[in-house]
C-alpha cells in the first residue's frame, strides 16, 4: 500500500534536507572511466527533482543540469516496444535478476540467447532491436517520446557520447552478435548497435526525466492523457524495475528504497512511486556495481523522511 504522509507542497523542503545532507556525506564514487565521454564528470555534482501526476516539478542543485541518460533509456524503449508488441515481447527476453554484471556473456550461452531481463545490456538490445523492426528508427522514436512527455523540444543524442561508446562498443557488439546466432537478432548488428548507442547517447536534465517517467506512475497514461500501456503492462513495468532496475544490486536497492527504479552509468536514477509521483536524481560517482553512490543514498532518504514506498 502507498503512503500518502506528505502533501505535495511538502516535497520542496524534503529535497533540499536531502541536498544538505548529502553535501556533507564523504565518498561519492568514480565516475564511468569505461566511457572516455563520461570519465571526466566530477562526481560531487548533485541534483534531483520530483514530478506529481499534474506535471508540477519540484527541484534541487543540478535539477536543470542535462547529463548522460546511459541506461534510463532502457525503461522508455522497453515501454514503446511493449506497446506495439504486447507479450510477444516476453519470449525474446526474460523478466528474471541477473546475478551478473549488467554487459556479462556468460548466462546467455546457458540459456540459449534469451536474456534475463530488459534492462541487462543484452536484453536491452533484444528491445531496441524489436523496437527497430517495428519502427525503422527505434532512436527515432524514443526521442520523440521523450521530448513529448518532458515537454523539452531541446532533447537531443550526444554525438561525441555516442561516438565514444562505438568506439568502445566491443563487448556489446559481441552480445548482439551472440543473440543473433540465435535467431533473437531481427536487424542487421551495425544498424543495431548505432541505434544502441544514439539512444544511450541522450542527454536529459533530472527535471525532463522525472516528467517523461510519470506515465509509469500514472498507471500507462501519457501527459496528454492518451493511454500508452494499459494498466497491467505499466504494473509489469515497474516490477521489472524493481527487481532489474539496478544491475546485479537490485536486492540492495529494493531493500535501501523501496521503489521501482533505474539505473544509469552516467549517474543518474528514476523512481517511480505509483498512483503519486516521479523522481530523478543525478550524481556522476559510481560505486562498484555502476549505480550513484549518493543518488541511493537521496533515495533512501526520500523514501524514508516522506514515508512514500511499494511497501
Amino acid at each position: 500500500m502507498i503512503m500518502t504522509t506528505t502533501s505535495s507542497y511538502a516535497f520542496q523542503p524534503v529535497l533540499e534536507r536531502i541536498a544538505e545532507e548529502i553535501g556533507r556525506t564523504p565518498g561519492r564514487g568514480r565516475p564511468a572511466d569505461y566511457i572516455p565521454a563520461l570519465a571526466a564528470c566530477d562526481p560531487r555534482r548533485f541534483g534531483m527533482a520530483v514530478a506529481e501526476l499534474d506535471g508540477t516539478v519540484y527541484g534541487v542543485g543540478d535539477w536543470r543540469e542535462p547529463f548522460s541518460t546511459q541506461s534510463l533509456t532502457k525503461v522508455f524503449t522497453l515501454a514503446l516496444d511493449l506497446a506495439r508488441e504486447g507479450d510477444e515481447l516476453w519470449e525474446h527476453v526474460g523478466r528474471e535478476p541477473s546475478g551478473n554484471p549488467f554487459n556479462s556473456l556468460i548466462q546467455l550461452e546457458y540459456e540459449n540467447g534469451i536474456p534475463r531481463n530488459p534492462f541487462i545490456n543484452a536484453g536491452a538490445l533484444v528491445v531496441t532491436d524489436r523496437l527497430q523492426t517495428r519502427t525503422g528508427d527505434a532512436a527515432g522514436e524514443l526521442l520523440a517520446f521523450l521530448r513529448s512527455e518532458s515537454g523539452n523540444p531541446a532533447l537531443d543524442f550526444d554525438k561525441d557520447v555516442a561516438a565514444s561508446e562505438s568506439a568502445h562498443g566491443d563487448r556489446n557488439a559481441a552480445l548482439a552478435h551472440f543473440m543473433a546466432s540465435y535467431g533473437n537478432i531481427d536487424n542487421p548488428i551495425p544498424v543495431l548497435l548505432d541505434q544502441y548507442f544514439r539512444q544511450c547517447s541522450l542527454t536529459a536534465s533530472c527535471a525532463d526525466l522525472a516528467l517523461a517517467t510519470g506515465f509509469l506512475a500514472r498507471h500507462g497514461i501519457r501527459a496528454d492523457g492518451s493511454r500508452l500501456l494499459s494498466q497491467s503492462q505499466a504494473k509489469q513495468v515497474n516490477a521489472v524495475m524493481l527487481t532489474c532496475g539496478t544491475y546485479d544490486a537490485a536486492g540492495d536497492f529494493a531493500y535501501r528504497v523501496g521503489l521501482p527504479g533505474k539505473s544509469g552509468v552516467g549517474g543518474g536514477i528514476i523512481a517511480v512511486v505509483p498512483g503519486r509521483c516521479t523522481l530523478c536524481v543525478w550524481s556522476p560517482g559510481l560505486d562498484e556495481r555502476g549505480n550513484s553512490v549518493a543518488g541511493v543514498a537521496a533515495l533512501d532518504r526520500f523514501t524514508t523522511l516522506t514515508g512514500l514506498s511499494v511497501f
